[in-house]
């Protein structure tokens, strides 16, 4: 059976980007950049992007175009007879399937609250009570439940279909949707009383502040952002490659993802802290800026209901884009190595999903008492993907692709220069070799770290 394909480059770009666009680039990456001092933190942030980010997606993209296959029969197309390097592709589907167990649930409350503000619930609260419709929410397991068994559904549904008439027509239509909703929450924002005074501190490199919170975490914290924001290491953006084209050299395709990933961070952040200066909010609050903080800044403004409700379809967007983004993973693993059709592989992963979500449902309620390694389910499965599984399986596919063992230098620098745009320069192999695995070991060593 031949290897289904995008339709156009386009597609393929919007795809791709919108599995890296996610509630990593705006949720985390603005309290992130508040946590560490503003504008240093973004240039390094865009410093470690270029020098971390891009090489890893090109080995990921390049194992997925040279193989034609998705993560296990893509190392086992490519490896050296007798090599093992193929295992990693199992605990690439697991890490997909983490992934999902908990992100479904968050994407669910986006959802939940574009409908909450849209229906009006928030219309006349004020302080504490808007925090209770968050609290209200997680407490209650039937509500918690539907909000994500929409998501799942919802996302198997697109990915039933043909990958062009499904993931790929959906994803272009709500890229192109959450483009415009960025840009006319951003221009809003930017319009607000003293919503400048947040330009400045998002955007204006200040030493002083940088050195205030830790140069050290700073930077820590910037190569964290950078590395986790694209998805790497669970082959998530390996199967866009086995869907690729050879038109275009990986490092152009590589570098026009990293852009618009990084457009949308930077534009959730010209959305949040001039709204949160205009309103004397600090920037800095952590996961709960999201839920608890920005409801009330929006209830503040004229028109708080519209600005609410646009925000939360934009933060939709950018969950489910992911949510279908992975799903498709896994549906491209199922097909390849069961030999099932789209339709069966969509049924019994649809299914699996469902049942697989539930603890991290029920451990905002019914289970809230139940603690691994100290962490509720939520934070223990994320603490899984993110410290574990994204650099250790990052690592796996830059060994992979630098050295004699695996796959080699040399094939994958001939897939990732296949075709026009920039060329991934030769002399940068002792770089690959030993100065990126040392990052990317001081990444999954902090994250492991207490």
């Amino acid at each position: 059976m031949d290897r289904e394909h995008f339709q156009s480059r386009l597609g393929f770009l919007l795809v791709s980007a919108g599995c890296a666009v996610g509630i990593g680039n705006v949720w985390k990456f603005p309290y992130v950049t508040g946590q560490n001092g503003g504008g240093v933190f973004v240039l390094f942030y865009l410093l470690f992007l270029v020098v971390m980010g891009v090489p890893v997606l090109t080995m990921e993209l390049a194992v997925g175009r040279a193989s034609r296959k998705s993560a296990v029969l893509g190392y086992k197309a490519l490896e050296p007879a007798g090599s093992k390097w193929h295992l990693h592709g199992w605990f690439c589907v697991a890490g997909c399937c983490l992934l999902m167990m908990y992100y479904t649930t968050v994407s669910g409350w986006m959802l939940g609250y574009f409908f909450k503000f849209a229906g009006g619930v928030f219309e006349g609260l004020e302080g504490a009570a808007v925090d209770g419709v968050f609290d209200a929410m997680r407490a209650s397991p039937g509500e918690m439940t539907a909000w994500m068994a929409i998501t799942v559904l919802a996302g198997f549904l697109v990915c039933s279909f043909k990958l062009q008439s499904g993931l790929e027509r959906i994803t272009k239509w709500m890229m192109l949707g959450l483009l415009a909703l960025i840009a006319v929450l951003a221009v809003h924002s930017l319009t607000l009383p003293g919503g400048l005074e947040g330009v400045k501190f998002y955007l204006l490199p200040d030493l002083g502040r940088a050195m205030d919170a830790g140069m050290g975490s700073v930077i820590t914290a910037a190569m964290n952002q950078a590395f986790f924001t694209l998805s790497l290491g669970i082959a998530a953006m390996e199967v866009f490659g086995s869907y690729m084209k050879r038109d275009h050299t990986l490092t152009s395709e590589a570098v026009r993802i990293c852009s618009l990933d990084t457009f949308v961070a930077l534009m959730a952040g010209l959305i949040i802290f001039p709204a949160c200066f205009s309103f004397g909010v600090e920037p800095d609050a952590g996961p709960s800026l999201i839920f608890y903080t920005l409801p009330k800044v929006f209830l503040g403004m004229a028109g708080g209901r519209l600005w609410g409700a646009l925000f939360f379809l934009f933060m939709s967007f950018a969950s489910f884009s992911t949510v279908i983004a992975v799903f498709e993973n896994l549906q491209a693993n199922a097909i390849d190595n069961f030999g099932w059709s789209r339709k069966k592989a969509a049924i019994i992963n649809c299914v699996f999903i469902l049942l697989a979500s539930m603890p991290c449902v029920l451990g905002n309620n019914l289970w809230s008492g139940v603690r691994i390694l100290g962490r509720d389910v939520l934070d223990f499965e994320d603490f899984l993907v993110s410290n574990l599984l994204l650099p250790l399986g990052s690592l796996v596919y830059l060994l992979f692709c630098v050295t004699k063992w695996g796959w080699g230098w040399d094939k994958y620098l001939a897939e990732a220069n296949a075709g026009e745009g920039i060329k991934m320069p030769r002399g940068l192999k002792p770089v690959f070799q030993f100065v990126l695995p040392i990052l990317v070991l001081v990444i999954l060593i902090q994250g492991l770290l207490p």
